[in-house]
């Protein structure tokens, strides 16, 4: 806005947003909301037993990497907050509030204070956030808003190097200690990896999550087939089937994550063709107060 022609420029951006259509917006506004989660997201990673930053300004590698990381992480929120901003088509109110509620809530992913499950827990989730950020910046384009489809491809940019870093850190565990990270991969993949925003509310709705979630899945964002892509990916990046020198324990632990991939992909099909069956004479409309109460399908 420090240009002589702002007003020209902050019109042209406000039509191009006026493209997006709700369920999209929806969407955005729910990846908003989890990134502007960071300090829940920085408490956890300094929770990590070995790999924390006790004093703050601590120069070993994982301090900085952990300082490095957040202050990256730092600016998706802001970018996607003044882009809402600016945009003036939802309530800001509404999303500050649902900010504010998710950051007082918290969340546990169930890492332990283990680095070797905050490790694999961090590859399987930036993943899925650089998935999320990209399909909405290829909707974005389709829609004609140029500018948010920009901002999602560099955001999903940032993502993919973080996620190949954290990737590292137990590719490195691999080599070290293969059972021990066999082990714990395969115990949180008996479970369900929870995502960073599932306790998510803006006050009024208590199912909040669930309905961003769904439309989330009913446009392609971030499906149950994700999921299970992320896992089939994971499997193949650590060459999992042909690691060498395990325990039995070891040995089950990787044969039961080779099979993961596509028995989790069978389950998400039949799933996702239940709910298509179940929707495509009548799809429930979800209202959502971010947006003043308009409805999304």
């Amino acid at each position: 806005m420090a240009e002589e022609n702002w007003l020209e420029e902050v019109k042209d951006f406000r039509e191009q947003a006026s493209y997006l259509p709700d369920d999209v917006l929806v969407v955005l506004i729910g990846d908003m909301v989890t990134e502007e989660a960071l300090p829940t997201y920085q408490t956890l990673l300094n929770t990590f037993e070995g790999c924390d930053d006790p004093t703050g300004t601590t120069e070993s590698p994982w301090a900085r990497w952990s300082r490095g990381w957040t202050s990256e992480e730092n600016r998706h929120g802001d970018l996607l907050n003044k882009y809402l901003y600016l945009g003036g088509r939802c309530d800001m109110r509404s999303v500050e509030v649902t900010i504010q509620h998710l950051i007082t809530s918290g969340f546990n992913p169930g890492a332990q204070k283990d680095p070797y499950r905050g490790f694999v827990y961090t590859s399987f989730q930036e993943r899925a956030t650089k998935i999320s950020h990209g399909n909405v910046g290829k909707l974005a384009r389709e829609a004609g808003d140029k500018n948010l489809a920009q901002i999602c491809a560099r955001i999903a940019g940032d993502e993919a190097r973080h996620e190949k870093a954290y990737q590292r850190f137990c590719t490195e565990i691999l080599k070290r200690d293969p059972d021990g990270l066999l082990e714990v991969f395969a115990d949180m993949m008996k479970g369900q990896i929870v995502m960073p925003a599932e306790l998510m509310t803006d006050g009024k709705d208590k199912d909040l999550y669930k309905n961003f979630s769904e439309v989330a899945q009913n446009l392609g964002v971030y499906t149950a087939l994700d999921y299970a892509e992320i896992i089939k990916h994971l499997v193949s990046h650590w060459d999992l089937e042909n690691i060498e020198g395990l325990s039995s324990e070891g040995e089950q632990n990787r044969d039961y994550l080779c099979k993961l991939p596509e028995r989790y992909r069978k389950l998400a099909e039949r799933s996702m063709n239940k709910k298509k069956k179940v929707t495509e004479d009548v799809v429930p409309a979800k209202s959502f107060n971010w947006i003043y109460g308009r409805e999304v399908a």
